[in-house]
């Protein structure tokens, strides 16, 4: 029986752990750097149909209904307008009870939790190093040392493990773009509504059935090394309403208003795709990879990142890298077309962006190549 650590008790870690669960041929164990997961969280993700179809596998198709939603179109708007530009049929992709799918991450994360025994996961478990060995040892803040087969790092964008093994060159990058994030009751649509101006987007969807929506934007934001430096700044209420305040002006919705439990973070994505020298070391979610986020990919990639690193595990086949890198780069350059057309500021470019917008929503070839290549696989 191999012996597998699991860096990280978030989405890609806690699906693989369900995987694992099901497979008797490895034993594993998740190591957790925090106290407690937060299942108060209210904040949303979406879930494409690649995913879905993974998650029902496993039984997330038995979930309470009133936990989910099931968007069908994507709405652009013009945010300082209100006017909609277009919208684009999601629902298309939708296939063997497979939809697209927004619910609040705690919900996703307590289902996770349901099939995994407590004592496999390690809380207060901070790692600081690694011997590559033939057999790695870990070692942990807390004086703990446990030897594996294999390490999986799924401990996030900010991944430590990450850090050990590429130190400064394995740290994420800064794009200059902030995420201002909260929660609205009662909103008037339950599709996704993308809400674009002068270097902002923000996202307004259903969470689940009770009108509880998630909000989301990205603003475009320089930071002088004394504030890059102050992680207080980003708790700062006066900072965070001003974020707000400057979205606001520029857009005919009331967002000071409907905008409630608000927060702020900075984004930071990864420099480059980077492969660990042992073969036995694997890197999955955002702690392999961390997309803009302005494709709505970043739950679901860390769960078929996951499934294929399982697969990977269970055929013996070290395709895992070679799949993942050609995925990677799809969803990266998407990702970063959106981040760019998305926060268009000059009004001749906005124009023609959402000529192009109105045409390519409607145009099947693109969004079978755009949007079907990545949803159904």
């Amino acid at each position: 029986m191999k012996n597998i650590a699991i860096i990280g008790a978030g989405i890609s870690g806690l699906f693989l752990a369900n995987l694992l669960e099901k497979n008797k041929s490895f034993s594993y164990k998740i190591y957790e750097k925090k106290n407690v997961l937060d299942l108060s969280d209210g904040y949303g993700i979406q879930l494409s149909v690649n995913s879905i179809k993974l998650l029902n596998a496993i039984g997330f198709k038995n979930i309470n209904v009133s936990d989910v939603c099931y968007p069908k179109k994507v709405n652009f708007f013009d945010a300082k307008k209100l006017k909609k530009i277009c919208d684009i049929d999601i629902s298309k992709f939708n296939f063997n009870n497979n939809y697209y799918t927004t619910l609040k991450r705690s919900k996703l994360i307590e289902f996770l939790l349901n099939n995994i025994p407590k004592e496999k996961i390690i809380f207060n478990s901070d790692l600081i190093n690694i011997d590559e060995q033939a057999r790695l040892k870990l070692f942990f803040r807390n004086n703990n040392k446990e030897e594996f087969d294999y390490l999986v790092a799924a401990d996030g964008v900010y991944s430590k493990t990450k850090e050990i093994l590429f130190n400064k060159d394995g740290l994420p990058k800064f794009i200059n773009s902030i995420a201002l994030r909260g929660n609205i009751r009662n909103f008037e649509n339950n599709d996704i509504s993308i809400y674009l101006g002068p270097n902002f987007h923000f996202v307004i969807y259903p969470v689940n059935q009770n009108n509880e929506f998630n909000f989301i934007s990205i603003i475009r934001k320089e930071l002088n090394k004394s504030e890059f430096s102050n992680r207080a700044l980003f708790n700062d209420k006066t900072f965070i309403n001003n974020l707000i305040n400057h979205i606001t002006l520029k857009s005919n919705l009331n967002l000071n208003k409907i905008v409630k439990e608000t927060n702020c973070f900075p984004i930071f994505t990864s420099k480059k795709i980077q492969i660990p020298k042992h073969k036995s070391i694997f890197l999955t979610g955002d702690a392999f990879f961390s997309f803009p986020p302005s494709f709505a990919q970043g739950a679901s990639q860390s769960i078929e990142a996951a499934n294929e690193l399982f697969n990977d595990l269970i055929d013996n086949s070290s395709n895992y890298y070679k799949t993942r890198i050609l995925k990677t780069n799809q969803i990266n350059s998407r990702s970063s077309i959106n981040h760019f057309a998305f926060h268009l500021a000059n009004p001749i470019n906005v124009f023609f962006r959402d000529i192009f917008l109105k045409y390519l929503s409607k145009n099947k070839k693109f969004l079978e190549n755009y949007l079907g290549k990545i949803y159904n696989t």
